[in-house]
């Protein structure tokens, strides 16, 4: 990433870490060093207290009662959506919709929009860096329509060839689909000016925003998006919580997801109408304490500010690419010029799962696998790399930290 906002002099990164419980244990015996915020972010105090005193003191169901706790729990439920709203530059509050996370979010417009306006013959299209999240619901779309998926290729560095997106695009395109930053390697793509290219030729366009929303500013009305959608699990809330963000006309043109409660305006055995949006797509009692936990969570990194979230986990990219780099056998799988706090890397000789194991054992917590890409690992002729997820709760001491056990785990097999 370049460009970025210099770190305002309030940024205490020792103090927001107090706000943490899980940072002060140990592991093994030695201080968690927790670099796995790409999997899900650690939470603050202040989500599980909120969350806490929902259940113990404020719990109901929403929408469904007139009583004093249902008015309460209603007020703060939809409380939250007024906050992603404000959080994404959304222009209405009823464009946000509460799911289960990024993975329902981008099964949703599958099902809603890819089946109402998808047919046979026709295109849709995702890039070589995506979480299986956003491919397979496109390819189970594909098989039941008859319809094409087409890839956008990536060079070796992690950065999507423009130039062969834009040949991509044609008249039975009907749907682009890109995470902003990859979850494998940590490119962030360059999403807008790939938004105006699809819209100049009549494309809708869905961005994943996992690895985004709770790292940088994000705003849909800059972008133009079609669709924006992200996790609360990943952004210090809870899990079983995500959002999806959507242009009135298409949802309002789209077919709700799930039938049951609450997605209904009336209901006979002949016919059933249904709600306006939001509420078309959020059938059943919803995840009322999740949902509470996510405002707390958008409240709490509204209160340290996304950009200087942003400067800080910039900083901590630079330095731990800087300490990676330095140790001989260690590879990194993925140089984008622009990239997010996200280092993917191989040791030469060692299987990543060797890795992740030897690193626990120093109380470094990093993730090893596939990371639910297992088409960027063929791009680069890998089973799987360990990749090290910075958070704006990390320090430069803790990147010193891997370092160290990188070294270690290197001795362990020479």
């Amino acid at each position: 990433m370049s460009a970025q906002t210099a770190l305002a002099p309030t940024f205490d990164v020792e103090k927001i870490r107090a706000d943490f419980p899980t940072l002060a244990r140990e592991v093994n015996g030695k201080p968690l060093v927790y670099l796995d915020s790409a999997a899900t972010s650690q939470k603050p105090h202040a989500v599980i207290d909120r969350m806490t005193k929902f259940y113990s003191e404020e719990y109901s169901t929403v929408r469904r009662s007139i009583h004093l706790l249902s008015a309460k729990a209603t007020q703060a439920y939809e409380g939250t959506r007024r906050l992603v709203a404000k959080l994404l530059n959304a222009p209405e509050t009823r464009q946000i919709i509460f799911t289960k996370g990024t993975t329902e979010g981008i099964n949703l417009v599958a099902h809603g929009f890819g089946r109402k306006f998808v047919g046979e013959g026709d295109e849709i299209v995702v890039s070589a860096t995506e979480h299986h999240a956003n491919i397979v619901p496109w390819q189970m779309l594909c098989n039941e329509k008859g319809a094409k998926l087409r890839v956008i290729p990536v060079n070796d560095a992690g950065e999507l060839i423009l130039e062969e997106y834009e040949k991509l695009l044609n008249e039975r395109t009907k749907i682009v689909a890109v995470g902003h930053v990859s979850n494998a390697i940590g490119t962030i793509h360059p999403v807008k000016e790939m938004i105006a290219l699809a819209h100049a030729k009549g494309i809708r366009f869905l961005v994943d925003g996992a690895q985004a929303a709770p790292h940088m500013n994000v705003d849909v009305q800059d972008l133009d998006c079609d669709f924006y959608v992200f996790s609360g699990h990943k952004a210090c809330g809870p899990t079983g919580i995500g959002i999806l963000y959507g242009k009135v006309d298409i949802l309002e043109a789209m077919d709700p997801f799930l039938g049951g409660g609450d997605m209904i305006e009336s209901v006979t055995f002949e016919k059933t109408t249904y709600a306006p949006i939001p509420h078309k797509f959020e059938a059943g009692t919803p995840a009322i304490a999740d949902v509470i936990g996510l405002g707390t969570a958008i409240e709490y990194l509204q209160g340290i500010g996304l950009e200087n979230i942003a400067a800080w986990e910039h900083e901590l990219l630079e330095y731990g690419t800087k300490v990676l780099s330095e140790i001989p056998g260690v590879k990194i799988i993925g140089t984008a010029k622009h990239k997010a706090a996200i280092i993917s890397f191989t040791i030469e000789g060692i299987h990543p799962h060797d890795i992740g194991t030897l690193l626990d054992n120093e109380g470094v917590a990093v993730r090893a696998g596939h990371h639910c890409a297992q088409p960027v690992m063929a791009r680069y002729g890998v089973p799987a790399t360990a990749r090290a997820s910075f958070a704006f709760y990390n320090t430069k001491a803790e990147i010193d930290a891997l370092g160290q056990a990188i070294r270690k785990t290197i001795e362990v097999f020479a």
